[in-house]
């Protein structure tokens, strides 16, 4: 089923722009549910997945952004200390912030997680591994598709 709501059209094109512009195939040995492994963003690290990402709400500097929607800081944010808040928040979304775990592997969760955590002022060193990010994934999660 395709959603028609603006958000999820921005989603839509913003995967299969990426899908079309990387590699045929990225490594499918996770978690990341039924997109296929072409539909998946192909940036790997977490510097470059948010900056893929990430910094077109939340701002290049993480400061977030108010306008036509409200998009929370980064920076220095106490709510990130615990990991599982933000692994669970790029998984699955909340309200304005869309899902992506159907677009990112376990790894690639894990990586602009711990990205966010140790930068913008915050020093969260417990790393975030992608065994984490598999225990959060429910199974047989319906994530957004592309069809």
């Amino acid at each position: 089923m395709i959603r028609n709501n603006p958000f999820h059209v921005i989603l839509r094109m913003v995967a299969i722009g990426f899908a079309a512009s990387g590699p045929g195939s990225m490594a499918a040995a996770d978690s990341a549910g039924p997109i296929p492994p072409s539909a998946r963003f192909p940036q790997q690290g977490g510097q470059a997945l948010y900056e893929a990402i990430c910094q077109g709400c939340h701002m290049p500097d993480a400061e977030g952004a108010k306008g036509a929607g409200a998009y929370p800081a980064l920076t220095a944010n106490k709510k990130l200390e615990e990991g599982g808040y933000p692994v669970h928040l790029v998984v699955y979304g909340q309200k304005a912030m869309p899902a992506f775990g159907g677009f990112l592997s376990d790894e690639q969760v894990a990586d602009v997680v711990n990205y966010i955590r140790t930068h913008f002022s915050n020093n969260y060193d417990t790393p975030v591994k992608p065994d984490d990010v598999k225990a959060i994934r429910q199974p047989d999660y319906n994530y957004v598709k592309l069809d």
